[in-house]
């Protein structure tokens, strides 16, 4: 298939490029390269423009009759989001409605899209379904959800248009062979933050709140390996081509750690016994957020490989230590 990765020079859209160009497809990555890096594009075309030059889309869907858009293009700290809505609102919304009008004048048949658990919000329930009701409490979960809400809007209206949204739960880890992984700048994502205070890029670690009703009093997370994250896509990718309605998926391993837990393994990995520190609750973190992911592996035969904290947090580690390599090259 030809196919239009838009910031698939990111952290997950990179992962999910490489798996679809080793699978024969043809790819174009669009990626203003703010937090994306060119050289984390592998197999693929590489288009430097950005999402709200509807000029430029509109040369590159007339150059190239894609047959299908993955979308991971998007802001994604959520602190960030907080203090800057409306950077979230015109890049994650804005844009998702800048990339669909290009869809539909150009007949682009489906559409694979990048969204979150975060727009769930704070739900009350021990694992969350798809049916668990929506209610984000940030603007990046909101932002999401609007998206959401275009594309399936989008679909109903034209019969010819199918769509996966995949709501991601924690991503971690990296490529086995450490050739792609997490480079974002000031990264908030736990398992690659105790990674760098194993290798003293960072005085520790804080845990941010140790009196949640959890066994060990700090918040459970459902870590999911970026390489299954990406399968996921190119699944749902097939799923599409072969006539599947659209759908609305978890993407998780229905399991979780909690933040004690992840810190001990990447301490237990890397050999190194960083500094832990405990620190007041965020505001917003719910105690518990695992996926029930049935509907994946129903609807797309979705099968994980990777469904090991342990394996997640060493190629997390050989990542960075890569990473540590290269900057002092």
């Amino acid at each position: 298939m030809k196919l239009l990765v838009t910031g698939g020079a990111g952290y997950i859209g990179s992962h999910v490029t490489r798996q679809l160009a080793a699978a024969g497809h043809e790819v174009v990555v669009f990626d203003n390269l703010s937090t994306g890096k060119a050289h984390a594009v592998i197999g693929a075309e590489l288009v430097v423009g950005d999402l709200a030059d509807g000029a430029m889309l509109d040369a590159l869907f007339a150059r190239d009759a894609f047959d299908a858009v993955l979308h991971f293009a998007a802001s994604i700290v959520v602190p960030e989001s907080v203090l800057d809505p409306l950077k979230y609102y015109a890049n994650n919304t804005g844009n998702m409605l800048n990339l669909l009008e290009r869809v539909a004048t150009h007949n682009v048949r489906h559409v694979v899209f990048s969204s979150t658990a975060a727009v769930y919000g704070m739900p009350a329930v021990a694992q969350v379904s798809e049916q668990t009701p929506l209610a984000p409490i940030n603007p990046y979960g909101a932002s999401k959800m609007m998206s959401e809400r275009l594309l399936a809007d989008l679909a109903h209206a034209r019969a010819s248009l199918s769509y996966v949204a995949l709501r991601y739960f924690n991503v971690a880890g990296a490529d086995p062979q450490a050739r792609i992984g997490q480079e974002t700048p000031d990264a908030t994502h736990l398992i690659k933050v105790a990674c760098q205070a194993a290798l003293g890029r960072r005085e520790g670690v804080d845990i941010f709140g140790t009196d949640y009703a959890t066994p060990d009093g700090t918040c459970i997370r459902d870590y999911i390996h970026v390489e299954d994250l990406a399968q996921a896509h190119l699944d749902a990718l097939d799923y599409l081509a072969a006539g599947g309605e659209s759908a609305t998926l978890n993407c998780g391993y229905g399991h979780g750690a909690s933040v004690r837990e992840v810190l001990a393994t990447v301490q237990q990995v890397t050999g190194i016994d960083f500094a832990v520190r405990e620190a007041a609750r965020r505001a917003g973190d719910p105690p518990h957020l695992v996926a029930a992911n049935a509907r994946i592996r129903e609807v797309l035969g979705w099968q994980p490989q990777w469904d090991d904290l342990r394996t997640i947090v060493a190629h997390a580690w050989a990542w960075e230590q890569h990473l540590a390599t290269r900057s002092q090259a």
